[in-house]
Order: structure tokens, then C-alpha cells, then sequence
């Protein structure tokens, strides 16, 4: 019995056409000259069986296979899948298509990735080695890194700053400016042990600037790092509100964890934002429907998105690294920092 789902191949173009596979491929690829009729024959071919070239098989043969991988931490929250679906427009619109992956700190994936031979990688990722990267680059696949952490380690990559340390400074100075010193920063919850440190940016860009503003010399004081769940985080942030140290402002490493701790704070009779103002990051519509909305950060993900796809297909077709870019974030101010 035929298989259900037969692939075409370039034999059975020929066939239909009565010409060579070799004339197959001169067409297909528009590589050398072919009779005018021949030409009409296979086109007419191509398109009766709805053939499709083989990019896996063009890649192994050293040939474009059109294909970019997108490696993220995580590829169900809401920041990602509106960054793959600008990446996507963007790619396409340059005769590519994204793949959105998981990464996965393991030898088998990085072995992986490069046995499929894909055109070219964007990376976002706190977690995934540095090594590991490199062994992307030395494998001669260009790669894009959008900065979320100190890539220092990491040599022959395009890399585009996104403004996340810009960013959280800005945040701090701004609560500075309302007033609000007393800030307390919420870091990433997370069952595997990733948790942040001075290589994340935003993590960075807290300290800093409120070792540089004078609210606090000591950072670490002011941070809650190292939860395994939601609920957990929750009730850390609580039980540091009841333990004394005064807290007037809240900042979220991300929109979820402020809201988390927003949540919390009002569960503790705390007010937003009269009490404790409450700031996010990456302006998800999660911080436009909650109570107060929240003040968040905003990523500009099409500039970023088109960015990393046109400094990837100039690797790809030049390759040479291009400069570092940077894209600066807005921060986007609402009711959870606002007193009227």
C-alpha cells in the first residue's frame, strides 16, 4: 500500500516532465540554462505534485535551508510568544522562517541544534551556558544574543542590548523621585535553581542605582531571590513586610512577580500606592487589567524583532559580525505608582 503522506521527490518531477533529475535541479535552483520548453515543463511539474525542495537536504549539501532557531527560556509567557510573533513577521518578510525553542542545558542539545544545520540562532536566555554558545559560533552558525545577561564570555556574536539595565536603573531612579527609597526587588522564582545575580541585567541595574542613589548600600538586603513557587514567593514577601524593615516602593523583575508581591502587600493591609508603589517590567497586558494597573517597563520587541533579523541575514550573507546595537525601553507609568 503507497504511504498515505508520499513525499515528492525531485525523481518524480522528472518523471511527470520527461526530462533528467539533473534538469530538475538546474531549474529548481536557477543555476544554468535550460531549454525554454523543458523549463515550462518542469515548472508545470512543480506545481501539479505541489513539490517542495528538501531544506534539510539542501542544508546538509552546504546549501541555504532558509530555517532561523529562536532559543528562550521560557516559550508559554506572553513576552516571548509577542517577541517570536515580531521575529516572525520580520523573518518572513526576508524570505525566512523561526523555529521557537526551549533551550535545554544539555551536550545532546547543543548537538543537536548543530547536526540540523539551521541558517542562524537568536538566543534569550539567562540560563543556557555561555560555553555552549560558543560552541554554536566555533560551529560556524551565526548567532544573535539579545542581552538579558553579561555575555562577556562569548566571542563572535551579534548582540543587541535591549536597555533591561537602562532600564531598572530607571526604575529605581524613578521611584526616587516620587519619594519611595525604601525598595524592595523581586527576583525570578523557579524550581530548577536559576535564579539571578549580578550577569542579569535587570538584577544589575537595581544594585547600581541604588548604591548610586544612596538608598541602600548594601542591595542584597532589599532583595527576594530564591523561591521555588508562586506561593512561595508570596509568602516571602509578606513575611518581609511583617518583619519591621520599612518598604515604600515594590519593583517586579518581571510584570507576574510584581503582581505576585502587589497581591501580597494589599493582603497585608498595604495600600497601592499610597503605602508601597508598585512597579513591573516588560508591560504585558497582565499590567493594564490588575487593581491598581501597573507602572511597567516596555520592551520595544518589533525594533528588537527586526533588529536581530536583519543583523542575522547579514551574517548569514557577509559574514561578518556587525556592531553591538542597543534599544532603549520606556517606562510606561500607571496607577500603582500614582497618588492622587
Amino acid at each position: 500500500m503507497e504511504p498515505k503522506f508520499k513525499q515528492v521527490t525531485r525523481k518524480d518531477v522528472a518523471r511527470l516532465a520527461g526530462v533528467s533529475e539533473t534538469v530538475v535541479s538546474y531549474v529548481i535552483n536557477n543555476n544554468r540554462y535550460v531549454d525554454k520548453d523543458k523549463r515550462r515543463r518542469v515548472e508545470e511539474a512543480v506545481r501539479q505534485l505541489n513539490y517542495r525542495p528538501n531544506n534539510i537536504a539542501r542544508a546538509l549539501k552546504g546549501k541555504s535551508s532558509n530555517h532561523i532557531i529562536f532559543i528562550a527560556d521560557q516559550i508559554v509567557n506572553e513576552h516571548f510568544s509577542l517577541l517570536i510573533s515580531e521575529l516572525d513577521k520580520c523573518a518572513y518578510d526576508l524570505g525566512y522562517m523561526v523555529s521557537l525553542c526551549s533551550n535545554r542545558n544539555t551536550e545532546q542539545f547543543v548537538g543537536e541544534i548543530i547536526s540540523r544545520r539551521y541558517d542562524g540562532i537568536i538566543i534569550s536566555s539567562i540560563s543556557f551556558p555561555q560555553e555552549y554558545i560558543q560552541r554554536f559560533i566555533d560551529a560556524n552558525i551565526p548567532v544573535v544574543l539579545l542581552e538579558n545577561r553579561d555575555y562577556s564570555q562569548v566571542q563572535g556574536a551579534g548582540r543587541i542590548d535591549n536597555g533591561l539595565y537602562e532600564g531598572a536603573r530607571e526604575c529605581v531612579q524613578y521611584l526616587g523621585s516620587l519619594g519611595r527609597k525604601n525598595i524592595l526587588y523581586i527576583d525570578r522564582f523557579s524550581a530548577r535553581g536559576h535564579f539571578s545575580d549580578m550577569s542579569d541585567l535587570r538584577y544589575r541595574g537595581f544594585v547600581e542605582q541604588m548604591q548610586a542613589s544612596g538608598f541602600c548600600q548594601q542591595p542584597a538586603a532589599r532583595i527576594i531571590t530564591g523561591c521555588d513557587s508562586a506561593q512561595t514567593l508570596s509568602d516571602r514577601v509578606r513575611a518581609y513586610l511583617r518583619g519591621g524593615m520599612p518598604v515604600d516602593a515594590i519593583f517586579g523583575r518581571n510584570d507576574r512577580l510584581a503582581c505576585i508581591a502587589m497581591q501580597a502587600a494589599q493582603q497585608e493591609g498595604f495600600r497601592v500606592p499610597e503605602d508601597i508603589a508598585v512597579v513591573g517590567f516588560d508591560n504585558s497586558s497582565l499590567s493594564q487589567y490588575v487593581a491598581p494597573p501597573l507602572t511597567s517597563v516596555e520592551i520595544q520587541r518589533a525594533e528588537v524583532a527586526r533588529i536581530a533579523v536583519e543583523m542575522l541575514q547579514s551574517m548569514i550573507e557577509q559574514g561578518q559580525v556587525p556592531p553591538p546595537v542597543r534599544v532603549s525601553t520606556r517606562l510606561i507609568c500607571r496607577a500603582s505608582t500614582a497618588v492622587k
